[in-house]
């Protein structure tokens, strides 16, 4: 049976070993029951390997910090134990200069060499462990059963020589390096040996000093190369162990997204059904009491009330409408339209509803543009609302229509620069993003806003609008909206043009 290398600590480990464990309700680990502390020197196993470090913590949990600075995660069920020295410090973790104590295996058909060297070495490295072999076949025979840190063989044996048998070390263990004994003068031979990929070459007759100070340099190359190959496998693991965590993560986001849209959907769609029946019901109920005396004051209730039904109505389209952004799921259905007339037929409905009164100031050429009219409309419809609640109606509100090169650009003026909208911005601004275009606010003293929308323009343009294709605005129509009976002013159109040149140069400008 192949003899197992002791661990890295001694038969007679005063301090526990086992497996850790989290305790929840005191957040903290423990191994055997013992509570473990930041600072505290252990070892963990990984891979049959127990590697050293100091317990540590950060956001993502308890980790052990090795001595080589990386961070291995620690978990309930990995096995561990106590380092056999305890440290304040970290910077005073230090190993041993070999651990676990390293296997040599010498291979020589002189019996008096093979005497000799087991017990030079021994004297010379204390702890270490020597296995004589007095032929190749032997040799390869331990070589298969042992996993050796350092080779010493002679190059001149019968049946099979040193190099034959440096070429089945390299192909049992790679990472096992060999010295080869060779006679005085043998340079040769000692050449070949090392393009064969031997370590290091002795020649006889051997210098003790010389012998032990090649074997020391071999055993460090090979447990140095071993360490190295331990701590790449600990930060495999580790990087495996966080994308287990991110793939889990990852994971309980989409559910939560899933889940949220899916409470979006659901109570959007039972506001609809109630509102839809409580607006018929309100319909039904304003005819019936055309001819009644009250029918005034009744008539103006329930005007009232199929006004806030609509807005509701409104407000569950703009969920609906968020949750399909959100998920990514919001589809538009573009085609040529006149921004002209669709600005005109958004106001017409607006004054309508809110009893306000509409002036067209300056009515000039069609302005098209592709898009889902349905959507820009909506747009329009939440700014205007935004707009009358904002207004302070000292100044009329206006809204006007101007090209700047290949961009439309919708302006609402004379707003209160105090208050801002929520869901309906959130829901302009992104369905303004999907046309290409953009939604911005800028500010003017005396806490006045404006607000413009930016459209990208047809990418043929009509001929009528070929010579306007330039950075100068040219309006296309302007609008004013005022409370009935207040004097309205004549928007002009120089001062419209002047905002957008504000907008085009960039100046103190707020975006959404």
């Amino acid at each position: 049976m192949p003899k197992q290398q002791p661990s890295s600590t001694s038969q007679s480990q005063p301090f526990p070993q086992g497996t850790l464990v989290y305790n929840s309700s005191s957040n903290c680990l423990e191994l055997d029951g013992q509570e473990l502390k930041r600072g505290e020197s252990i070892e963990i196993r990984v891979f049959s390997s127990w590697i050293p470090g100091q317990i540590a913590m950060d956001a993502g949990g308890w980790y052990l910090f090795t001595l080589d600075h990386v961070g291995i995660r620690l978990h309930t069920g990995l096995p561990a134990r106590y380092s056999i020295t305890q440290q304040a410090q970290f910077a005073t973790l230090m190993p041993s200069s070999f651990a676990p104590p390293p296997y040599v295996l010498i291979v020589d058909d002189d019996k008096a060499l093979l005497n000799a060297l087991p017990h030079t070495v021994s004297l010379r490295i204390p702890g270490i462990h020597v296995e004589t072999a007095s032929t190749a076949e032997h040799a390869l025979q331990r070589i298969e059963a042992q996993r050796f840190d350092a080779i010493v063989s002679d190059i001149k044996m019968p049946v099979m020589d040193g190099l034959a048998l440096l070429a089945r070390v390299q192909e049992l263990q790679p990472e096992t390096p060999t010295l080869l004994i060779t006679g005085h003068g043998e340079h040769d031979l000692a050449v070949r040996a090392l393009r064969g990929g031997a370590y290091d070459y002795i020649q006889k007759p051997i210098d003790r000093d010389a012998f032990i100070a090649a074997l020391l340099r071999a055993i460090q190359s090979c447990q140095l190369r071993r360490r190295v190959e331990e701590q790449q496998l600990a930060l495999e693991i580790h990087a495996r162990s966080l994308e287990i965590q991110v793939q889990q993560r990852t994971n309980e986001l989409f559910e939560a997204n899933a889940t949220k849209d899916k409470v979006i959907s659901l109570v959007s769609h039972d506001l609809k059904l109630p509102v839809a029946r409580l607006k018929e019901m309100t319909q039904l109920i304003r005819r019936k009491l055309d001819h009644a005396d009250v029918a005034e004051l009744v008539s103006r209730g329930f005007a009232d009330i199929e006004a806030s039904l609509g807005r509701t109505e409104e407000l569950v389209q703009e969920l609906l409408n968020t949750s399909r952004i959100d998920a990514g799921q919001f589809i538009l259905h573009c085609q040529r339209a006149n921004l002209v007339d669709l600005c005109a037929t958004c106001l017409d409905v607006h004054a309508g509803q809110q009893g306000l009164h509409l002036t067209c100031d300056f009515l000039g050429l069609p302005l098209e543009a592709d898009i889902d009219d349905v959507q820009i409309s909506q747009v329009l419809r939440n700014l205007l609302l935004t707009a009358h609640v904002q207004a302070t109606w000292s100044d009329p509100v206006t809204l006007t229509v101007q090209q700047a090169g290949h961009e439309a650009i919708i302006t609402i003026r004379n707003l209160d620069a105090q208050t801002r909208a929520g869901m309906d911005m959130y829901v302009s601004r992104n369905i303004l993003e999907r046309h290409g275009g953009h939604l911005e606010v800028q500010n003017f003293p005396g806490d006045r806003c404006t607000y413009f929308v930016i459209l990208p323009l047809s990418q043929e343009a009509s001929p009528s609008q070929a010579d306007t294709l330039t950075l100068l605005p040219r309006t296309h129509a302007v609008w004013s909206i005022q409370p009935p009976g207040a004097m309205l002013g004549s928007a002009s159109e120089d001062d419209d043009e002047e905002d957008v040149a504000l907008l085009l140069d960039g100046d103190d400008m707020d975006g959404l």
